[in-house]
């Protein structure tokens, strides 16, 4: 007597906002980590499948059969599938809206493999591309010689290299032009010798053209390395696609690339290392809302590799973690070249008259660089005209029609003469420039505040002979324009430099005598508990961009609160002392890295609504067993801008001391949000590890 097979359904996960998986008919064999095409709903999707069950989610009769098994690629790698399953897991999002985006565009179309144009998919028409491309000319390229490393360099670099083939997070903490590039560099040239791949993740785009053209000049021509692969937001679907297939074919031997690149799989990796590890950028904020820093020491620690973590301002999280143990510290307290650093001088402004927010004594500074064909470089963390357009007669503010914000005045010049416009920094609105005021008719409307535009505009008035570039969200627009504009700082045909924080970091500007910040006690004041720590991190890399070939150079900071710890801290160069001093406060005040925290936001077309929802939620959490004496639960409240793009908003802030605890209630609270969500009509998103409260 036979009997029949117990039936079995393929498990896929698909990017859309339900907890998967989703069962679907098909032939056993599938293997875990292919991606096939299913029909949900209306739609044909991408997904890809993890396994299969006895028993659907469904009735039996309703399930539906697998479209299409792609075989384009070979089954995604379990140590790959295991990191997107723990990233769904810490950051409580469903396993399918962490998998799909993290491939590139023409993988997770279906339409990429449907149309008549598709053929065999995205994969072998690339392949095919590459195939009947002309071969490009021979060319010998000889890696240039790996300068000699000083005493503090060398013990960092064997250090690392003692921990190849095993776990261990190493915060490298160097000064700025203290050379830990070079470490990184020689690091990775030693594991790409022995057979394996190295990841390389900056915080932002403008930062890669430099460093791959170090790697390419340094790794590449010696057979081992193969090539450096680039990824990117800003790369098209097509270069993503080719980037994303040398890497995951173990073609490149180097991965460099933003935060996104964290998620692709790397098959040989032998070596992580995360630049400017403090930097906001990597955490990302809208979908899967992570930390590309914290899942690469997840992986390391998956993967038994060493992972180094390079900052002249580490995080006070990762500076905890070094004092802890838990990290091993590394220091680089010298530069690298025979150069000290810069001098630092506070500017008190309440003792000067300042010219359109520039001191006398920046101004004179100014004129010594230029007198002696040194560069110049104007901090203001500030873009556009002025921040604000104003009627004296009547107290009217240029202010956003779908916002609680304000407009910016821009001031641009076109073909035509100039352009001049108000716009929202927050949904995009913009108007022209009223001709008088709105409310009472004057005439005499003026600019509050200054931006980037308009110090560029009186730095050409006072400096008519200077050569003057900007560089800022708004001069960079366009694919390319940020490293032209860099190339012509390098190429010293920029004499005073105006930028955001854009130029603040990574870039060697060989010829920077001096380094003007303007405008620095805007951040002293904010709510968030982390603005000290920023400031100073702000603050100590614009100011590292100075005299870092061997150039005498001064940085001058102009702010009216000189005496505040965070200024005196930059003064002395101090990163230890203020990191102790914050720490302190951190911990008396239980704020991370002393507790643990998520963050709960909700936007809806009224404010009651938010709140609503908001307080439905607190009330349900406060309700499960044990919660009460593990977590403590903040009101409701609304954000510091409530309203963009006509849509109010408010969050709801939870803590515990211990992480699994709160992970616990997270767990049970998001099984019943998105019921809570339908109700009130509410759109929202649980942040966990919250950068911005």
């Amino acid at each position: 007597m036979t009997t029949d097979p117990i039936p079995s359904y393929l498990q896929v996960e698909l990017d859309v906002p339900l907890k998967g998986p989703f069962s679907y008919r098909a032939a056993p064999g599938i293997l875990p980590g292919t991606r096939v095409i299913v029909s949900f709903g209306r739609r044909q999707l991408v997904g890809i499948a993890t396994g299969y069950a006895a028993s659907p989610e469904l009735k039996p009769e309703k399930i539906k059969e697998v479209d299409l098994v792609l075989d384009d690629l070979p089954p995604l790698a379990g140590d790959w599938l295991a990191l997107t399953q723990f990233a769904a897991r810490y950051y409580q999002r469903p396993w399918g809206e962490v998998m799909m985006p993290a491939l590139p565009g023409p993988l997770r179309k279906a339409s990429s493999y449907q149309s008549k144009r598709a053929g065999k998919g995205p994969v072998a028409r690339l392949d095919a591309k590459r195939a009947k491309a002309a071969p490009a000319a021979e060319r010998v390229v000889a890696p240039l010689a790996a300068p000699s490393l000083n005493a503090e360099q060398q013990r960092a670099l064997e250090q690392i290299l003692a921990a190849v083939g095993c776990y261990q997070a190493f915060l490298l903490h160097g000064i700025t032009g203290s050379g830990k590039t070079e470490v990184y560099l020689q690091a990775a040239q030693r594991v790409l010798a022995a057979g394996q791949q190295v990841l390389l993740l900056v915080p932002e785009i403008n930062l890669t053209p430099q460093l791959e053209q170090v790697f390419r000049q340094r790794l590449e021509g010696g057979g081992a390395a193969g090539p450096v692969a680039i990824m990117h937001s800003g790369l098209s679907d097509t270069e993503r696609l080719a980037a994303w297939l040398s890497v995951t074919r173990g073609q490149a031997g180097v991965l460099l690339g933003t935060r996104l690149a964290l998620m692709t799989p790397v098959p040989k990796l032998g070596l992580i290392v995360v630049d400017e590890e403090h930097d906001p950028s990597y955490k990302q904020q809208e979908g899967l809302r992570y930390s590309a820093r914290d899942l690469a020491v997840w992986r390391a620690r998956q993967l038994g590799i060493p992972i180094v973590l390079g900052s002249a301002t580490p995080s006070l999280e990762t500076w905890h973690h070094a004092q802890q143990g838990r990290y091993q510290r590394l220091t680089l307290s010298q530069r690298a070249m025979a150069s000290t650093p810069p001098r630092i001088r506070l500017i008190d402004t309440r003792k000067q008259k300042l010219q359109e927010g520039l001191s006398p004594l920046l101004l004179a500074a100014l004129t010594e660089r230029l007198e002696k064909q040194q560069q110049s470089l104007l901090f203001l963390n500030r873009r556009g005209f002025a921040p604000v357009l104003h009627c004296d007669a009547c107290g009217w503010v240029s202010a956003c029609i779908r916002c609680s914000a304000y407009t910016v005045l821009h001031r641009e010049q076109a073909a035509h003469g100039a352009r001049h416009s108000l716009r929202c920094h927050h949904c995009g609105w913009q108007a022209r420039v009223p001709v008088n005021c709105p409310d009472c008719g004057n005439h005499d409307l003026k600019p509050m505040g200054r931006g980037t535009q308009r110090l560029e505009a009186y730095i050409q008035e006072a400096f008519p002979a200077a050569r003057i570039a900007r560089i800022d969200a708004d001069s960079t627009r366009l694919k390319g324009s940020a490293q032209r504009l860099f190339d012509q700082v390098h190429a010293g045909e920029i004499d005073i430099l105006i930028g955001t924080q854009m130029v603040s970091k990574g870039h060697d500007f060989k010829n920077l005598g001096l380094v003007g910040v303007l405008n620095a006690d805007a951040m002293l004041f904010s709510q968030d508990f982390r603005a000290a720590e920023r400031l100073f991190a702000q603050l100590m890399q614009v100011a590292g961009r100075a005299g870092r070939a061997g150039l005498e150079s001064e940085v001058l900071i102009q702010t009216g609160y000189p005496d505040q710890p965070v200024y005196q801290a930059v003064l002395r160069h101090d990163y230890t002392g203020f990191a102790r001093y914050a720490l302190d406060e951190r911990q008396v005040a239980g704020l991370p890295p002393f507790s643990f925290q998520a963050l709960l936001t909700a936007e809806a077309r009224e404010l009651e609504q938010a709140y609503g929802f908001l307080t439905a939620a607190k009330q349900h959490l406060e309700m499960a067993s044990g919660v009460r004496e593990v977590l403590s639960i903040y009101d409701p409240v609304p954000l510091r801008i409530v309203r963009v793009a006509n849509i109010e908003r408010a969050q709801l802030l939870v803590e515990s001391q211990s992480r699994p605890l709160l992970h616990q209630a997270l767990q049970y609270w998001t099984a019943l949000l998105p019921a809570l969500g339908g109700q009130h009509k509410v759109r929202w998103h649980l942040e966990v590890d919250p950068l911005e409260i």
